[in-house]
């Protein structure tokens, strides 16, 4: 696996964390493996993603914007820009 992708699959596994503490594990989880390509153990941990990274982390960010709207969104502007190197929200 690149670097690049580990830095992926960091900020995923950062991302799902962040909203076990926020939602609750049970449903963190849950919506995390509602993504098409991830693999997520029960602790949150992302071990296995398939397909795009950047579309992956969009398709996981709408998973919990769909329930929190835009507190979850201005909750993960922090945690993104440490990833200034990635390409990703861009969009959001």
């Amino acid at each position: 696996m690149t670097e690049s992708r580990i830095e992926y699959q960091n900020l995923l596994t950062e991302l799902i964390k962040k909203q076990v503490v926020i939602l609750g594990p049970d449903i963190a989880v849950m919506k995390a493996r509602n993504v098409s390509g991830l693999t997520v153990a029960d602790d949150g941990t992302v071990t296995q993603m398939n397909g795009n990274p950047v579309d992956l982390i969009n398709q996981l960010i709408e998973q919990y914007v769909s329930l929190s709207g835009l507190i979850v969104k201005k909750a993960m502007e922090p945690l993104l820009s440490k990833y200034p190197s990635l390409a990703i929200g861009k969009n959001l």
